[in-house]
């Protein structure tokens, strides 16, 4: 089953226009979506980070605990210090990243605003041209 209608030449330019413009927002609304879906890989990462290196300290302190004795002393001695070693790992790489975010998050300028600089920047040349 087939819709047929029939539109003039100018209604079919006019709609044309707002689908352009409508696709301009939707790839705003993408980069956008696009920057926040990375900041929250960022925080799952170092929440991984910071489970594992929660495990392995009440890995060491639980093992040393219940079984007290040196081998126990010395798998708890290496599991503790390891734990804090990687919590530390993740913290700096989350760091890290997040100012790397922030920058791109901070120097992103949607399509709208670009074309507003881009156009003001022509008047200005223009302008400078004539005199």
């Amino acid at each position: 089953m087939e819709y047929e209608f029939s539109m003039t030449p100018e209604f079919r330019e006019e709609v044309k226009k707002d689908l352009k413009v409508k696709e301009k927002a939707n790839a705003e609304i993408k980069d956008t979506l696009a920057i926040e879906r990375t900041s929250f890989a960022n925080e799952r990462t170092f929440l991984a980070y910071l489970r594992t290196s929660l495990s392995l300290i009440i890995a060491g302190v639980s093992l040393h605990q219940f079984f007290n004795s040196t081998v126990s002393m010395w798998i708890a001695a290496f599991l503790i210090p390891l734990g804090i070693v990687i919590g530390g790992i993740g913290y700096r790489k989350f760091a890290i990243k997040r100012a790397l975010i922030q920058h791109k998050r901070d120097a992103y300028v949607p399509a709208k605003q670009m074309l507003a600089l881009l156009k003001a920047e022509k008047s200005v040349q223009m302008n400078m041209g004539q005199q």
